[in-house]
């Protein structure tokens, strides 16, 4: 008897241990989660619309047209100094 007593007092102490082992877990467990869906909007990258990635064309295209002409303009211009 005197040994099952002893034996029920540890196993009571145990169980009290790993509950509270087992809180603290929880609670770290959830504070990661948290913090990882709160990275994870971050970090992830996200698929672009196709009126996003239109819009940055067309607005790359009108530069590069915008760039050209002004080119075509110099390059007339400095070819009539030397005939001239």
């Amino acid at each position: 008897v005197k040994y099952k007593t002893a034996e029920s007092t540890s196993l009571d102490k145990k169980v009290t241990e790993l509950s509270s082992d087992r809180e603290t877990m929880s609670t770290e467990l959830a504070a990661v989660n948290e913090y990882y869906a709160k990275i994870k909007d971050r970090c992830i990258a996200k698929p672009e619309t196709y009126e996003t990635r239109k819009a940055r064309r067309d607005a790359e295209i009108k530069g590069l047209k915008e760039a050209l002409t002004v080119l075509e303009q110099e390059t007339a211009f400095v070819q009539r100094k030397r005939t001239g």
